[in-house]
């Protein structure tokens, strides 16, 4: 649905020595969200990302529609399903293992004090945060994005329509 709008070109492969020409979709193109319809609280609701959940299966379960998951992923810029996603725990626990090394999850990774700042080991408020520690708030804080309201989808649409 995304690019099914975008204007197309023709393009030249060499396939195995014969020619062949594709039309390809203008992906160049670079659509987003306005600063103003981002920051405004009224256009748009929070929303939890529960474990398993793809920008798919929100925008069914929102829109009633799985071809809306990029509306979702533009308002929240983010364009990567693996990075810019929260993981599953067991898939959190996995990256743990292969970013430090299986058995190391519960290593120092760095201490913060009772304000949450990060300090020396040596400050006398000093608590030490593990690597799972660390990597389950760097995942959590990815769990939390912004819905535009169902009630608003027919103008996002109309006005991407218009933008392409």
């Amino acid at each position: 649905m995304y690019f099914e709008k975008f204007p197309q070109f023709a393009y030249e492969f060499d396939m195995a020595g014969k020619s062949k020409v594709v039309l390809i979709s203008d992906i160049t193109r670079n659509v987003r969200f306005r600063k103003e319809i981002l920051s405004n609280i009224t256009l748009y609701d929070e929303y939890d990302i529960k474990d398993g959940e793809t920008p798919e299966i929100i925008a069914e379960k929102i829109y009633g529609n799985s071809q809306y998951h990029w509306v979702i992923m533009l308002m929240n810029e983010r364009f990567d399903y693996i990075a810019d996603f929260p993981m599953s725990y067991k898939d959190l626990l996995t990256y743990v293992d292969d970013k430090y090394g299986v058995g190391n999850a519960y290593d120092t990774h760095h201490y913060v004090n009772s304000k949450g700042f990060v300090v020396n080991s040596d400050d006398p408020d000093a608590s030490s945060v593990t690597n799972l520690q660390y990597e389950e708030g760097v995942n959590e804080a990815k769990r939390r994005i912004k819905i535009a309201s169902p009630n608003v989808i027919s103008n996002i649409m109309k006005q991407f329509n218009d933008i392409i």
